[in-house]
C-alpha cells in the first residue's frame, strides 16, 4: 500500500508542477514589450486598422485573463492553436522541429552516457593515479566550457572537413538512400559532438563521486576481505549501489533530449525545436513559445517522475 501511496503522491506532484509551469509559461512571454503584431516583418508600416484586425484575429484584443482561460480550454482539448508567424498548426511546426532535434540530442546524450560513465568509473577505481587526474581534469574542462563557445571552436576546427550548418546538403537532389544517410550523418556530427562533450564532463564527475562514496562502504571492505576479484567487486557491488545518482542524471538527460539544445542548434543552424524557440522569441510568436516550452516542461517532469519511480525500485529504504 505504501508503494501505491508513493506513486500517487509523485504523480500528483508532477501534474501540479506541469500546471504551474503552464501558467508561468503563459505569463512570462507576455511580460516582454511588444507583441506578435508589432513584430510581424511582413507589415512593418501597417495601418492602425490592419494592426487591430490582426490583434482581433490572433485574440490579442482580449484581456490577459480571457486569453489565459482560452489557452487552458484549448490545451485541455489538445489544441495548441496556430503559429502567429506562418499561420500553421502548432502540432505540425513542433513535430517538424522535434523530429530534427531528437536524433541529434539522442546521439550526443548516448555518447555522454557511455563515455562519461566509462571515464567516471576509471577515475574512481584508479583514485590517486594519473588516470584519475587526467579524467577529472578533462571532464572539468569540458563541463565548464560554454556550449556555444565549444560549438564555435568545433566550427573553426572542422571547417572544410565536416558540414558546419544545416540539416543536409541542399544541392543534393533526390540522392540515393545511402548517400542521403551519409550526408545526414556528416551534418549531425558536430552538433551532436558539442552536446555530448559538455554532458560527458558532467557524467564523469557524477559517476566518479557516486562510485567513490560506494567504494568506501563497509560491505566493499568485506568483499575485499573475502578475496573477491577487483572486477567482481566493482561490477556486482559498487556499480549496482552507485546507480541511484546515475539514474537521476540519466533521467534529466532524457528530459533534455526532448527539450533540445537552443544554443547548439543556433550555432549550427540546426532546424530543431531549440532553433524554433529562438526564432519564436524574435517574432513574439506566443503560441509557438508556449507549445515548445510545454514540450520542454512535460518531458523534464515526466523523466523526473520516471527517476522517482526507479528510485522506488532501486532503493529498498523508500519502500519500507
Amino acid at each position: 500500500m505504501r508503494g501505491a501511496d508513493y506513486v500517487i503522491k509523485r504523480t500528483a506532484f508532477a501534474v501540479v508542477t506541469v500546471f504551474v509551469a503552464v501558467t508561468i509559461n503563459f505569463v512570462l512571454f507576455r511580460l516582454a514589450p511588444g507583441s506578435a503584431v508589432t513584430n510581424l516583418a511582413r507589415v512593418p508600416h501597417a495601418t492602425p486598422e490592419l494592426r487591430q484586425t490582426l490583434k482581433r484575429e490572433f485574440g490579442l484584443d482580449k484581456s490577459k485573463g480571457a486569453q489565459y482561460v482560452i489557452y487552458l480550454k484549448q490545451l485541455v482539448r489538445g489544441n495548441l492553436s496556430v503559429s502567429f508567424e506562418n499561420a500553421q498548426p502548432l502540432s505540425n511546426n513542433l513535430w517538424t522541429a522535434l523530429r530534427n532535434t531528437l536524433p541529434m540530442v539522442a546521439i550526443g546524450t548516448l555518447f555522454a552516457i557511455v563515455f562519461g560513465t566509462f571515464t567516471g568509473v576509471i577515475a574512481a577505481w584508479r583514485r590517486g593515479t594519473a588516470a584519475e587526474s587526467a579524467s577529472v581534469t578533462t571532464a572539468l574542462g569540458f563541463y565548464s566550457m560554454p556550449t556555444h563557445w565549444l560549438g564555435l571552436m568545433l566550427v573553426i576546427l572542422f571547417t572544410g572537413i565536416l558540414p558546419t550548418g544545416g540539416l543536409s546538403n541542399e544541392f543534393l537532389i533526390n540522392p540515393p538512400f545511402w548517400a542521403h544517410l551519409r550526408d545526414l550523418a556528416a551534418h549531425i556530427t558536430l552538433p551532436a559532438l558539442t552536446l555530448g562533450l559538455v554532458l560527458y564532463g558532467e557524467y564523469t564527475l557524477i559517476v566518479r563521486s557516486a562510485l567513490l562514496e560506494t567504494l568506501g562502504e563497509d560491505y566493499i571492505l568485506t568483499a575485499r576481505a573475502k578475496g573477491l576479484k577487483p572486477f567482481a567487486i566493482l561490477r556486482k557491488h559498487a556499480l549496482r549501489n552507485a546507480m541511484l545518482p546515475i539514474t537521476t542524471l540519466v533521467a534529466l538527460s532524457l528530459g533534455y533530449i526532448v527539450a533540445g539544445a537552443i544554443l547548439v542548434e543556433t550555432v549550427f543552424s540546426w532546424p530543431g525545436i531549440g532553433r524554433a524557440v529562438y526564432e519564436a522569441v524574435l517574432q513574439r510568436d506566443y503560441p509557438m513559445l508556449q507549445g515548445a516550452f510545454l514540450i520542454l516542461t512535460v518531458s523534464v517532469v515526466f523523466f523526473n517522475l520516471l527517476a522517482d519511480l526507479l528510485y522506488f525500485k532501486l532503493d529498498p529504504r523508500i519502500s519500507e
